[in-house]
């Protein structure tokens, strides 16, 4: 067994066992009865409207691939990158080392369809920067229309967080800026990272913005049923979790969600709330997306046996004659 993956079996022990602690601390003065009970409180319209909303997060992280494809200039169709897209991010977010797992699976499909690794890690990477300019955009949002929760909970004052947000919103703009007039690589040490085009970059920020900001307001949903929640504090609340998860590395943000957005919310976030969130946006999606992937797999695996099969059979037609 290689170091990395001993590292990377260690990291997924340490990081469930930080899980298991978090979720006990958070949920030790409830029964499972009060646990059922705070699920069912839930009013089947805000169930929906989670549902649907935890929907449109997942339709926007295929745009995250879509992105990637067309950076590498590839013209892949967009079923076959939602395919991909959702099944990877499906497992992968809720499995822990999203980056490593997701990547795995992407390198298995798009590898299948043609690409080569190079291209299928510059996928991955725009993923995550991605990833990390959506929540840099959102951050900046709630951080200067909001600042007060923010400075509360990370004990700074509120022009402190002002100023974080502006920062966040500024890196973002330039970012934009440099797809816009850099077009030589950028070397960092002995990383070459050619900027997407403009229009590329652009989607990267409405897209990954989009996404969080539907996330958010799933998580607002399932708490509005039992706490009169406004979105700001609910988008809040979730910007600090990943914070927090980004730090710990927690699988699928398991226990350190829960925590931080109890820290956040106070009583507003009643333990259905967090419950219902984590079904609705980790565990649905994992439910669909792995029998999904064993299909594919399956088809991919029927595919090469006939091309094998087919292949046998020209190559044993000159020796019959």
């Amino acid at each position: 067994m290689t170091r990395k993956r001993i590292f990377t079996y260690l990291m997924l022990v340490v990081g469930f066992g930080a899980a298991g602690y978090l979720l006990y601390h958070t949920f030790r003065e409830y029964s499972l009865s009060d646990i059922v009970e705070s699920v069912r409180a839930i009013p089947v319209f805000n169930l929906l409207m989670a549902l649907l909303f935890a929907f449109g997060s997942y339709v926007c992280l295929t745009g995250f691939d879509w992105a990637g494809v067309r950076y590498v200039r590839s013209d892949l169709a967009y079923p076959k990158i939602g395919l991909a897209s959702f099944i990877a991010l499906s497992i992968g977010q809720s499995v822990g080392l999203s980056g490593l797992s997701s990547g795995a699976l992407r390198y298995r499909y798009y590898a299948h369809w043609g690409m080569s690794t190079e291209d299928v890690a510059k996928i991955v990477l725009l993923s995550g920067v991605t990833v990390g300019i959506g929540m840099a955009v959102l951050s900046g949002i709630v951080m200067v229309v909001n600042p007060g929760d923010a400075a509360s909970v990370l004990g700074l004052s509120q022009g402190v967080i002002v100023a974080i947000g502006l920062a966040c919103l500024g890196a973002t703009a330039g970012y934009l800026a440099l797809a816009a007039f850099v077009r030589a690589p950028l070397k960092i040490r002995a990383w070459t990272f050619e900027m997407p085009t403009l229009k590329v970059a652009i989607a990267q920020v409405v897209i990954g913005t989009i996404n969080f900001v539907l996330v958010s307001a799933c998580l607002r949903e399932v708490m509005a049923a039992s706490a009169d929640v406004s979105y700001l504090k609910a988008a809040t609340a979730f910007v600090l979790a990943n914070l927090a998860i980004l730090i710990t590395h927690a699988p699928g943000g398991l226990g350190v969600l829960e925590a931080t957005v109890r820290h956040v919310m106070g009583e507003q976030a009643s333990i259905g709330s967090l419950v219902a969130f984590r079904v609705i946006y980790f565990f649905i999606p994992f439910f669909i997306g792995l029998p999904l992937s064993l299909i594919v797999e399956a088809v991919f695996r029927a595919r090469k046996a006939r091309r094998s099969s087919g292949e046998g059979l020209r190559m044993s037609e000159p020796a019959s004659v």
